[in-house]
């Protein structure tokens, strides 16, 4: 299934509360013809708006393509939460590559964060950052586990900022009684995600970039060589940005970055919107199938969440929000929904991003799996810093192990039903 085509019109931005309250550019022209230039990055959403700015300010001539428009992937529909860390805790991340390696990535992870923070003030992009992610458990047993991780990231990590939080002062911050305590860390925080990645798209136009929209790629060669429907460029390098809207184009990242889907809607404005979140932080809660949510600058609730098998989104993507979201809080059962979309993204086995060379002159980068503003960012730069010559800290990503998912292709779907059934089953219990 072509998922660029498969719940999306072309050369369209969802009809999204994001594109609702954004100012898209003009669209660019499609390639045709023959083109050359120093790197070719495939993907316009963080990652390769990202590494394409970094390469062009390097001085590298730059030719950015999209098979839709910049920012309509999950770059442009996501919660819009910049969180620190990596996707899983570094509790396991240590069991997976080992105290200093992890130690390494957390590092990583307050750059990513720190370099979104300075893309936004450098380029000017007005796209309402507020500080603040609140943890919250929906179980009162794992309570303890999350305090004792925020003491652990503050004695091990040197990391001050996030700190615990318990059932009251949980129940003061988000109105709902859903949740148990947590914690909330003032490191992170949340933007308008498409507001931003279109920043991004700009910065890269000012900077030289070339910018080719409704580009499908075909194929890509491991001598840098990509051919569209129109067209065929040579590269001296090619950096692979697609996330959870590869298709086929890769078989080694296909096997190991799975698309998933997932849903916001966003409410009417709210009269008292901080009864809900007191202090606008976003919320993102410890369910397998996460619930995150959040404030927007005019006082709606955008909140993500619900189950969905297969690659094509629910007919009623409203109904299939408004249910958890009722769950979290019975008092907006007469709110309307003003919007209702869902979006595509990559997840791995382990849910670590998936860095890799697929030789000596293509690089990949994906599989964020729901932690990717920030990360994508970061990946952007330092797939940048490769090509350029300076792979050190790519290559503490890329010595992660990502192994396959089991079954190919034609089992991917069934199997992720039966493992979205489990998890959604798990917790309710």
């Amino acid at each position: 299934m072509d998922l660029l085509s498969a719940n999306d019109r072309a050369g369209e931005y969802p009809a999204s509360y994001y594109a609702a309250t954004a100012s898209p550019m003009e669209p660019f022209p499609a390639t045709t013809g023959a083109i050359d230039c120093d790197v070719c990055v495939v993907g316009g959403g963080y990652s390769g708006l990202s590494a394409a700015l970094h390469l062009r300010q390097a001085g590298y001539d730059v030719v950015l393509l999209d098979a839709q428009r910049v920012g309509f992937g999950a770059s442009g529909r996501n919660g819009g939460q910049v969180g620190t860390g990596q996707r899983i805790g570094q509790d396991t991340l240590e069991g997976i590559v080992g105290h200093d390696q992890a130690h390494s990535l957390w590092d990583l992870s307050l750059e990513s964060v720190a370099l979104v923070r300075d893309l936004i003030a450098k380029n000017r992009i007005d796209c309402g950052w507020h500080d603040g992610i609140i943890e919250a458990e929906h179980r009162a047993k794992t309570v303890v586990e999350a305090h004792e991780y925020a003491d652990k990231l503050q004695s091990e990590y040197d990391y001050d900022l996030i700190r615990s939080v318990n059932k009251d002062e949980m129940r003061s911050l988000v109105g709902t009684r859903a949740y148990y305590g947590g914690t909330l860390d003032m490191g992170g925080g949340h933007l308008h995600p498409l507001r931003y990645a279109l920043g991004l798209a700009r910065a890269c136009h000012d900077a030289g970039v070339q910018i080719f929209e409704q580009s499908k790629v075909t194929k890509v060669t491991n001598d840098a060589k990509v051919t569209t429907q129109d067209a065929d460029i040579s590269a001296k390098y090619v950096i692979l940005g697609c996330n959870g809207y590869l298709g086929a184009l890769n078989d080694h990242v296909a096997k190991r970055v799975m698309p998933i889907n997932n849903f916001i809607a966003a409410t009417e404005p709210l009269d008292d919107p901080r009864s809900l979140i007191r202090d606008n932080h976003a919320v993102a809660d410890s369910k397998f199938v996460i619930n995150y949510f959040r404030l927007s600058d005019d006082n709606r609730m955008l909140f993500g969440g619900g189950e969905s098998y297969g690659y094509t989104f629910p007919r009623d993507v409203a109904a299939t929000v408004r249910k958890p979201m009722l769950e979290i809080f019975p008092q907006l059962k007469d709110a309307r929904i003003d919007y209702a979309w869902g979006g595509t993204l990559g997840i791995t086995m382990n849910r670590m991003p998936h860095f890799a060379r697929m030789s000596d002159q293509v690089l990949s980068i994906s599989g964020y799996s729901g932690h990717g503003v920030a990360m994508a960012t970061l990946a952007g730069k330092l797939a940048a810093d490769a090509v350029a010559g300076q792979a050190e800290k790519f290559d503490i990503f890329n010595s992660v192990s990502i192994h396959r998912f089991p079954g190919g292709p034609r089992l991917r779907t069934p199997l992720l039903i039966l493992a979205m059934l489990w998890y959604s089953m798990r917790d309710r219990f």
